[in-house]
């Protein structure tokens, strides 16, 4: 399922995934996305692309934005829509 917009990733992750948007879940997602080091990262780009990884990164940013801004502490990176 390619995810185009904000509106359905999140539904995806929320809804049809049942994973809540917190606060410890998006460090850790930003945390991996942004490490290109780490494993499932690199499968990610290798299935998606890294348009769709920096598309991702953005979406988790968009999501820490509207729980009250950086959950902790750590800086935005450039978006990519």
């Amino acid at each position: 399922m390619a995810l185009k917009s904000y509106e359905d990733w999140k539904h995806c992750i929320t809804q049809l995934c049942g994973i809540p948007l917190t606060g410890p879940f998006i460090d850790q997602r930003l945390a991996a996305l942004r490490d290109p080091a780490d494993m499932m990262t690199q499968k990610f780009v290798e299935m998606w692309g890294e348009q769709h990884r920096l598309r991702v990164i953005g979406w988790f940013e968009q999501a820490q934005q509207e729980m009250g801004g950086t959950t902790t502490g750590s800086a935005p990176s450039g978006r990519a829509n």
